[in-house]
Parts: structure tokens; sequence; C-alpha cells
């Protein structure tokens, strides 16, 4: 399809609608797969893409029997369809954001667990935060904790809420609250029915320890560097699954573990040793545009913790 010198010209609302139909068919893998993500029909989406090749001069993409896939021209048109709706999302965040009323959209992205732990305190954040800007889209999600700091670094995420592992160049800190993490065996793991005078670091750090697989900080390595770890679980409920096999033992916040605790599913290792001190904080982009859902939520966080008196373990 393509010809020498062949100029596409200006790109208009018409061409962008269509590279937006474009790219949720190739996140789709398919025409039939779209069709409900865009509520039309498959004969209104294969003209809309046959208009776009037509339009780019390009073939994008492959159909027929042996299924859907993008042509090389087809997998740099996605990437660069990407770059431009983040682009046209960043122009109309910046537009919105300089513009007296609170718009737009702040996006929230959180590790295991924190938006139920009452000391987070994150249902009454986001309360308070829609009480003084209604007009603003809250978007969630979830990650891990080095998802996180890239979803930040590279704006795709304003605000994220981690467990402090390491403090990168790039970023702010808040500090929340800090929490203990100590050593958990199943009720019936081997270790557990050892009497404590038995319970040797020797024998803990013999048996097979399942951990979050990160460089930990110096606290944590502390603890983990001579144990055999064996297995990895990120978040919280694998981690724990895998202590209830009797299997593995592993470390476990004492706020996520007190009901399993109390049930009599787990019981701590030694604990007034083997534990760590954990800080959580929230973070933000040092250098970000300007965005103010954003500091109104960082400074709703600076109000109810008081971020700036509060002691952080690193």
């Amino acid at each position: 399809m393509s010809q020498k010198n062949y100029s596409l010209g200006q790109v208009g609302d018409y061409e962008i609608k269509q590279l937006k139909v474009f790219k949720t068919v190739a996140d789709c893998g398919g025409f039939s797969a779209a069709e409900t993500a865009l509520n039309i029909g498959r004969s209104t989406i294969s003209l809309h893409i046959s208009n776009l090749e037509s339009r780019l001069n390009l073939v994008l993409c492959k159909r027929g029997r042996s299924g859907f896939s993008l042509t090389e021209e087809g997998e740099v048109i996605y990437q660069m369809t990407e770059n431009l709706l983040d682009s046209l999302d960043a122009f109309r965040t910046t537009v919105n954001n300089l513009n007296s009323s609170l718009t737009g959209r702040l996006r929230l992205v959180l590790t295991d667990t924190v938006s139920l732990d009452p000391r987070c305190n994150f249902p009454d954040l986001v309360k308070q935060f829609i009480k003084s800007a209604p007009g603003v889209e809250l978007a969630t999600d979830v990650a891990s904790m080095a998802e996180i700091e890239r979803m930040i670094l590279n704006d795709a995420a304003d605000v994220g809420f981690i467990p402090y592992h390491r403090q990168l160049e790039g970023l702010s800190y808040q500090h929340l609250y800090s929490e203990t993490c100590r050593l958990y065996a199943s009720a019936d793991n081997p270790l557990a029915q050892l009497a404590s005078d038995d319970l040797t670091d020797e024998a803990i750090n013999q048996f097979p320890t399942v951990h979050a697989g990160l460089k930990p900080h110096e606290a944590v390595d502390q603890q983990l560097n001579l144990m055999n770890l064996s297995a990895k679980a990120y978040f919280y409920e694998g981690r724990l699954g895998m202590i209830l096999s009797g299997q593995y033992i592993g470390f476990l916040p004492e706020a996520y573990a007190s009901s399993y605790l109390e049930a009599g599913q787990i019981v701590a290792l030694a604990p007034e040793r083997r534990f760590y001190n954990l800080g959580m904080a929230v973070i933000s982009k040092k250098t970000a545009q300007p965005n103010k859902p954003r500091e109104l939520f960082l400074e709703l966080i600076e109000r109810s913790f008081n971020s700036g008196s509060a002691h952080a373990p690193y």
C-alpha cells in the first residue's frame, strides 16, 4: 500500500478516533473481542480500520482464518498511538489543573492490602478528597513496590502507597505509619512443635522460607541473609497460603497475620528476636507537572497523619 513521497498531512479528531479504535482492537487481540469494549459492531470496526489504513497508506494488521496480528508497521503505529494518547491525556490534565476548579483525574496505586488497613485510613482519605473535589475522577490500582515506583516516575500514576524499602532520587516520601513484621509458621509446622529452648536460629535458618523476592533494606536483610530462601511470593495472600501449607515459614505484618494467629492457624516463631520494623509511605514524583488533585490529596495525607512529626524507621 505504501507509495513514494506520501505525506500524511494534518491529524484531526477523526483520525484520533480511528487510532483509538485500532488500539482497542490490538489490545483485545481482534475485531470480535473488541466489539464489547467499543460497543460497536464488527463491520463498523472493520470500516474504521480500513479507513485508517487508507489514511495512513499502511497495512496495520492481518486478519483472517489464521487469526489477528499486527504487521511491523502496525506495531510501530500502535506504539506511537500509545504515546499520542498519553500526551493528549497529559495536555488535558495540565490545562484542567491550570483552571481554578478541580477537575481531571487522580491516579492512585497501592501495594498489597493497604487500602483496607485501618492505620492507612484510606476510605476516609477518599471521602475527604471527593467532598473537596467532586469533579475529579479517582482511579485506583494495585501493584508491587517496584512497579509502583516505575509508575510514579513514568507519570503513569500520581500517588503511590508503598512499604519503604529504598529511597529513589526522583521521588518524594511522606511517612504514614510503622508496622512490625514477625516470622510465622503454620500450627502443624515442625518448628511450631519445638519448645522455645529448642527453637534455635540455626533450626529456623535451615527451614525453607518464602519471601517477597525484592532487594530488602538493611533491617530486613539482617533477618533474611542467613535463611533458606526457597520460594517467592510478593503479595501477602500468596505468602500466607504457602506458610499455611506447612512447607514454608515467612515474615508477615502483625496486623495482617493477627486473625490467623488468634484462630490458631499460625504461630510466631521466636517473636522476641525474629522481627523487623517496616515503614509505610506515600510517594509522588518530585518534578511532576502541576496537578491540583494530586496536591490536594497529598495535603489531606499531611493533615491526617501529621507526617512532619511522625517517626519513620528508616
